[in-house]
């Protein structure tokens, strides 16, 4: 009876969703037990079965995704898939771990505490919201700015879009009284909601420092190219300015066509915003070293001390991030006890690293090349011409996003893949242009769904947007942001000779 009681006990201590746990258990058992595939080798395929199981247990939620990456350093280490000796599994399983990449996306998440915990994010908002907030379309531009111009240093879209930008959003919405549970959501609150969010996934896509899973495409750029496309923060941003730029001038003109505000005309949020600027007061000792720390990273991550004083000045944006990092502990904007106590960061490092290692064995393994030699051949044989092809992966790659959670687990999943494959058949002269709409895609995609990625439930969750409504407006949005970029970016992308 005791031993009854026990398991009873266990059982409803377990921490994980039971029905989602046991169909992600099925899914390894099941994929273990088919036959290896031909042209595979047994530990693609069990590296490949393990991949396809963490993949699902984040997309269904069965613990967070810490422990589902945990699960998979676990599964890879004893199975010995990647070696046949326990003490190399380990330093193939932690090997990612020490990524300067990885170590960029936790650092800079490490930063963007100084905006939060200063108050100097805020204080960037309502001073957009001063200037551009006398009607509600100006106060969505005025959002947009300010998320533009906290991207390149707050590589956590979601404390960016959700931590940073909609409490402000929210903050204007509830002086206009327009709020879920009075039913006057529609007033002003479901467009600032809308513009609030659909400036994330534009942003995300302009900056290598403006989401955590950009440093991920990027590596997978260069692996797909043998490294003959090679994006810096630098060539990144470039690349991305004119049509990122026009995409975010035109987002808060579409939304505004679809979900109106009832409320057109705003001068309250100009006597709002300078009410609050004037009880901010003078700008704080902490807030000038953080837009100081600000100036110098964006600074050096473009280069110009190399481009003034020759290429010995030329820094790695990892060692650029650790000395902002330093500058903003040593001066006290933030705290040691702030910076060990920013579980985002250190979740990052875990989950990140796990499926960066992943993904790396599973190109070691020879699994990547067999799969885009799978999906070559079956666009080679259904006759298409390469750009049909082209418009083909860049927009199924898209739109496959209705299935993940997790922006990082889908790019992790498909698109070294698609890359690889979408290479094989542009021709040379047009494969920048394919690259640079991939990895567009790679944040545009977030416009999707209301779980798309961890900014998208902060936002849906308050209340001001229905599912229908999020659903609607993000697919327009995701066609409409595909061609400016398309457009747009195609015409300054071969002004710039990349294609």
């Amino acid at each position: 009876m005791r031993i009854r009681s026990f398991f009873i006990e266990a059982w409803r201590m377990a921490p994980f969703r039971v029905v989602p746990a046991l169909i992600t258990t099925a899914v390894l058992v099941g994929l273990l037990c088919v036959p290896t595939p031909e042209g595979l080798s047994d530990d693609g395929w069990r590296m490949l079965a393990i991949f396809l199981t963490t993949i699902v247990a984040i997309i269904s939620k069965v613990m967070p995704i810490g422990v589902m990456a945990l699960m998979a350093l676990v599964i890879v280490a004893l199975s010995k898939v990647t070696s046949d000796s326990s003490k190399a599994a380990v330093t193939d399983v932690l090997s990612s771990m020490s990524n300067p990449l990885i170590w960029l996306i936790v650092i800079a998440i490490l930063i963007s505490l100084g905006l939060k915990n200063t108050g100097l994010g805020r204080r960037l908002g309502m001073f957009f919201i001063a200037i551009l907030g006398k009607r509600t379309i100006g106060i969505g531009y005025g959002l947009t700015l300010c998320e533009l111009l906290l991207a390149p240093v707050t590589p956590s879209n979601t404390a960016r879009g959700g931590g940073i930008m909609h409490p402000i959003m929210k903050s204007i919405a509830t002086g206009f009284d327009s709020d879920p549970a009075k039913g006057s959501e529609r007033k002003v609150g479901t467009y600032l909601a809308l513009v609030n969010y659909h400036a994330n996934p534009i942003t995300s896509a302009m900056f290598l420092t403006a989401t955590a899973p950009n440093p991920l495409v990027q590596s997978f750029v260069s692996k797909a190219t043998d490294g003959a496309i090679t994006l810096t923060w630098t060539t990144w941003a470039l690349a991305m300015l004119v049509p990122g730029l026009a995409a975010l001038f035109l987002m808060p003109l579409v939304i505004y066509l679809l979900a109106p505000p009832e409320l057109k005309h705003t001068p309250d949020a100009v006597l709002m915003a300078k009410r609050e600027l004037h009880e901010m007061g003078s700008l704080s000792t902490k807030e000038i070293i953080m837009l100081g720390t600000f100036v110098l990273l964006l600074l050096l991550w473009a280069n110009v001390p190399a481009m003034v004083f020759g290429p010995s000045f030329n820094l790695d944006p990892t060692a650029v991030a650790l000395l902002g990092l330093f500058i903003l502990v040593i001066t006290g904007t933030i705290s040691w006890n702030d910076v060990l106590g920013e579980k985002s960061a250190w979740d990052t490092l875990i989950w990140f690293g796990a499926l960066v290692m992943m993904a790396e064995q599973l190109n070691k393994l020879g699994v990547i090349s067999w799969f885009s030699k799978l999906m070559e051949n079956g666009i080679v044989s259904s006759g298409m011409p390469w750009e049909a092809a082209a418009l083909v992966l860049v927009l199924v790659f898209t739109l496959s996003h209705y299935a993940f959670a997790s922006t990082t687990a889908h790019i992790s999943a498909m698109m070294l893949a698609f890359l690889t494959v979408g290479l094989a058949l542009v021709p040379a002269p047009y494969q920048g242009l394919f690259v640079l709409m991939m990895v567009a895609a790679s944040a545009i995609m977030m416009t999707l769904t209301h779980y798309a990625t961890g900014t998208s439930p902060i936002i849906f969750g308050s209340g001001y947007v229905t599912m229908g409504h999020w659903w609607g407006v993000g697919l327009v949005m995701c066609l409409v942001e595909l061609l400016i970029f398309a457009v747009v970016g195609g015409l300054w992308w071969k002004a710039l000779g990349y294609w």
